[in-house]
């Protein structure tokens, strides 16, 4: 399972782009900081870490 913390997200979209099940899509509100941020949008997450890593934002918590 995966944490975002959708007020911290700037929108880049890389954690979208990495993530092998295919559970993190860009949202279709904007945060306080006027972005479409990541939005975790599934149970399928396998615990692999690629979004956090790739954050540049560091808002997203992995947790097994």
């Amino acid at each position: 399972m995966i944490v975002i913390d959708e007020n911290r997200c700037k929108g880049c979209a890389l954690c979208v782009r990495v993530c092998p099940p295919d559970v993190i899509k860009m949202g279709s509100h904007l945060n306080a900081k006027g972005f479409y941020p990541a939005t975790y949008i599934g149970e399928k997450c396998t615990g692999c870490k690629a979004c956090g890593l790739i954050c540049p934002d560091i808002c997203i918590e992995v947790y097994k």
